[in-house]
C-alpha cells in the first residue's frame, strides 16, 4: 500500500495496475462496449462443456443470495483480484460457457433450473481513503464501504446507510435513495471488457449514468472491478448520526424479517404521467403531491420526480396477494418477500399479476428493478 493511504479491513487485492493475468491483455481507456446479452459472446453451436479445473460444479445459488431462491450453478469460481477475472473469461471462451456475474446477490431472482454455464463471484475486496479520495474493489459491501467514509470523516455516501449489496451492483444500477445517488461522487470507474479482453477505466461522464441503469447495465459483457470516489471532508459523528438514521429508515419501512431481492420495481418517473414542461408535471413538482385515477400520489425527486410503485401496487389492491410461499409484502408492496419455500416461478408469477393490475387500473407499466436470470438453453 502506497504512503499516505489508509485501508479499511482486509487486505486490499483490488490491482490497479495492469493484472498478469494468463493471457495478455491491453489497457484501453474507451474500450468498444460488450455484446447486450448478459453473457459470453456464443458460437452459434457451443461445443458440450467438459468439467473445468479450479471451477466448482453444481453449486447451489440459492444459498448464497438474499432471496434464497434459485437452482445450481453448472460451473462457479469466485474471483479475488483481476488475474482471476481474466483467467476465469478467458476459461470460460476457450470451454464455451456462458458466463454470469454475481455481487452481493441482493437484488437478483435466479430462476428454478438455475444457471447452466459459469457464475463468476466477485470478491475483489478492500477499501482505501487518500485525501479526499476512496477507492474500493466491487466486492466490497456498502456497509463496509461507507463505514470506512465515516471514518475517514469523508462525506457524500451518507444517504447509503442501510443500503444492501456490493460496490459492484451499486455501480450497475447506479443505486439511489433519499435524493443521492451513487453516481454523484464517481471519479472513475474500473472493469474488464470480456468482448475485446481488455482492461477499462471510464470517468463519471462515460459511464452514462440514468435512473437505476449505467453502460454496465445497458451492456452486462463489461465487468466492474472497482471505483474510485471524489468525496468531501466533513465530520464523523454527523456523517455516523446519518448513516444510523437512514439504517432505521430501512429497518422500520422495510420487510427485512423475510429473504427479498428488495424494491421488485422501478418507481415511476413523473415524467410518464405528464409533460415535464406541462403545468399538471410543474404543479405536481411545486406541491410534492398529485391526484390521478382517482388516487392521490406523493411526489419525491429520487433524483428525478417520482411516484412510489410501492403506492402504485398498493392502490391496485395487492398487498398481502401470494402465490405459494412468494407474497406481497403487506409493509412495502414493492417488495415481494419470500415467507418460506417459495419459487422463482411463483415470484415472477406475481411480478406479471402487479404489472397488469397497475397498467390497468393507471396506465403505467412498471419496470422491474430487480435482475432476473433465467437459465440459457
Amino acid at each position: 500500500m502506497k504512503s499516505g493511504s489508509k485501508g479499511c479491513g482486509h487486505r486490499f487485492h483490488f490491482e490497479w495496475s495492469r493484472a498478469r493475468a494468463l493471457i495478455q491483455i491491453k489497457q484501453n481507456r474507451r474500450s468498444p462496449l460488450a455484446t447486450t446479452q448478459n453473457e459470453i459472446p456464443q458460437p452459434l453451436e457451443p461445443a458440450p462443456a467438459r468439467s473445468m479445473p479450479k471451477f466448482k460444479e453444481n453449486v447451489p445459488l440459492a444459498k448464497i443470495t438474499n432471496y434464497k431462491i434459485g437452482g445450481p450453478a453448472q460451473f462457479f469460481f469466485e474471483a479475488r483480484n483481476e488475474a482471476d477475472i481474466a483467467w476465469s473469461i478467458k476459461e470460460a471462451k476457450k470451454r464455451r460457457v456462458r458466463c454470469f456475474i454475481l455481487g452481493g446477490g441482493t437484488n437478483l431472482l435466479i430462476g428454478d433450473a438455475g444457471w447452466n454455464g459459469l457464475v463468476l463471484k466477485m470478491n475483489i475486496s478492500g477499501v482505501i481513503a487518500k485525501g479526499t479520495l476512496l477507492t474500493a474493489g466491487a466486492g466490497v459491501s456498502m456497509e463496509k464501504l461507507t463505514a470506512c467514509a465515516a471514518k475517514h470523516s469523508l462525506a457524500g455516501l451518507d444517504w447509503a446507510g442501510g443500503l444492501p449489496g456490493t460496490l459492484g451492483g451499486a455501480i450497475r444500477g447506479n443505486a439511489g435513495c433519499f435524493g443521492g445517488e451513487i453516481k454523484d461522487n464517481v471519479k472513475t470507474v474500473r472493469s474488464f471488457n470480456t468482448k475485446t479482453m481488455r482492461f477499462v477505466t471510464r470517468n463519471a461522464a462515460e459511464c452514462r449514468f440514468g435512473y437505476r441503469t449505467s453502460v454496465f447495465k445497458q451492456h452486462p459483457g463489461e465487468i466492474i472491478l472497482g471505483a474510485t470516489f471524489r468525496m468531501k471532508k466533513g465530520s464523523e459523528k454527523e456523517i455516523r448520526a446519518t448513516l444510523r438514521k437512514e439504517k432505521t429508515w430501512r429497518t422500520t419501512h422495510h420487510p427485512l424479517e423475510y429473504p427479498s431481492a428488495g424494491s421488485v420495481f422501478k418507481n415511476v418517473p413523473l415524467s410518464d404521467i405528464f409533460a415535464p414542461r406541462s403545468k399538471p408535471y410543474r404543479d405536481a413538482v411545486k406541491n410534492l403531491s398529485l391526484n390521478y385515477r382517482n388516487s392521490s400520489f406523493s411526489v419525491k425527486t429520487d433524483p428525478v420526480p417520482v411516484i412510489a410503485a410501492a403506492k402504485l401496487i398498493g392502490e391496485s389492491g395487492l398487498a398481502g396477494v401470494r402465490r405459494g410461499g412468494a407474497t406481497i409484502s403487506r409493509k412495502h408492496t414493492n417488495f415481494i418477500v419470500n415467507t418460506g419455500g417459495a419459487t422463482a416461478n411463483e415470484v415472477l408469477s406475481l411480478m406479471a399479476l402487479i404489472q397488469a393490475k397497475v397498467y390497468r387500473k393507471f396506465g403505467l407499466r412498471l419496470e422491474p428493478e430487480i435482475q432476473i436470470v433465467r437459465p440459457t438453453k
